[in-house]
This record gives C-alpha cells, sequence and structure tokens, in this order.
C-alpha cells in the first residue's frame, strides 16, 4: 500500500516522462474527498471516454454529470497525446470491483477474472481517461497510446510499481468494456518497456 504522492510530485512525473501536460483550473484541489478516502493507492487504471473533442471531454471529466459528479479521473489523455490535469484526490472514475482483482495487482500477479463489484477502487487507483468513442473503429494515434504508457509509467516509476500494477476498467468492474480498441497486454507491455 502506498500512500498517493503529492500533486506537485504527480506534475513532475508526467513531464520526467516526457509528457505534454495541461493544468485544467484548480485541479490540484478538485477531488472528491469528502466522499471517502483516497489512498492508499494500488495501481493505475485506464478507461475510454465514449466522447469525441478534446474540449468537450475534458470539461465532461472535470465536470461530471448531475448523476456522477466529476472530477471522472485525474488526467485526460486526448489524442495528440496531451495529458489534461483535471482533478486530484478521490475521483468518481473506478466504482466498485473486485476484491480478487484488487488482490493481484497488490500482489502484482496475473489478474483473475472480474465476477464481483465488492470493493470501492475510487479509493485504490489513480485514473486515466483516454480521448475515445469506445466503439472499436474510433482510432487510438501512436501519440495517444504513448501518452497512455508514459503516464502509467510516470505513476508506476515514481512508486517502484511494475507494468502488472496498471490494468483496464474492464478488468476491474464487470460488465465494462473500455478501453476498447486496444489490448491492456500491450499496453502493459509498452509500460514495461518503458520501465526498463
Amino acid at each position: 500500500m502506498a500512500s498517493p504522492m503529492s500533486a506537485g510530485d504527480f506534475l513532475a512525473a508526467l513531464k520526467n516522462e516526457g509528457l505534454r501536460v495541461v493544468q485544467v483550473g484548480d485541479w490540484r484541489n478538485h477531488n472528491r474527498n469528502h466522499k471517502g478516502p483516497w489512498g492508499g493507492v494500488h495501481g493505475v487504471m485506464i478507461h475510454h471516454t465514449v466522447t469525441s473533442g478534446t474540449d468537450l471531454t475534458v470539461e465532461i471529466c472535470r465536470d461530471g454529470f448531475e448523476a456522477l459528479p466529476g472530477p471522472l479521473c485525474h488526467g485526460v489523455i486526448a489524442k495528440d497525446g496531451g495529458v489534461h490535469l483535471v482533478g486530484y484526490g478521490r475521483a468518481n472514475h473506478a466504482g466498485l470491483g473486485d476484491d480478487e482483482v484488487l488482490r493481484a495487482v497488490i500482489a502484482e500477479k496475473t489478474l483473475p477474472p472480474d465476477n464481483e463489484a465488492n470493493t470501492d477502487g475510487n479509493r485504490a487507483f489513480y485514473g486515466f481517461e483516454c480521448e475515445n468513442l469506445g466503439d472499436g473503429q474510433d482510432p487510438w494515434p501512436e501519440a495517444q497510446l504513448d501518452a497512455i504508457a508514459r503516464a502509467a509509467a510516470a505513476v508506476c516509476r515514481r512508486h517502484g510499481w511494475t507494468e502488472r500494477s496498471v490494468i483496464g476498467h474492464l478488468e476491474w468492474q464487470p460488465g465494462k468494456i473500455d478501453p476498447r480498441g486496444f489490448s491492456m497486454n500491450s499496453m502493459r507491455a509498452r509500460i514495461r518497456e518503458r520501465l526498463k
């Protein structure tokens, strides 16, 4: 179990990994901490947004919806590879997921099937939402895939984690399909290469 890094350390870690970072409003203090704790943290979760257009995507991920208030992640990874920081602290991104998956992430072992939703993931994971329609047709530009790997690697490097601490939403919560359009095994391979 690790304490979340400070917002400043998070920003520095992303920049040190070679990412172009956009700071959106008062992202350092925009969170859902009043709804419960954030931390200890155990990994990084990757999502797709089911949106098109960076400005709209960032706005939705920052503000959320009436039924699901923002922030909906910590960073939005745009098609051009830019990382837009929208919140820091507890965020509405992971929801309830499988306790056995969390144990596997903590142990950095092969993930079991996610067949339960009994554990608070918003407390345990950093979250990146990636701009994509999630229909299996919307392309994933190389700049975006590279940025996803760099962002996840930045967090893993700071905490001393391997690529096995990075999961997709579809590996955490039954019924989720994101991210769709690339496999998490291929993304973990990219992250592994970055961490060498």
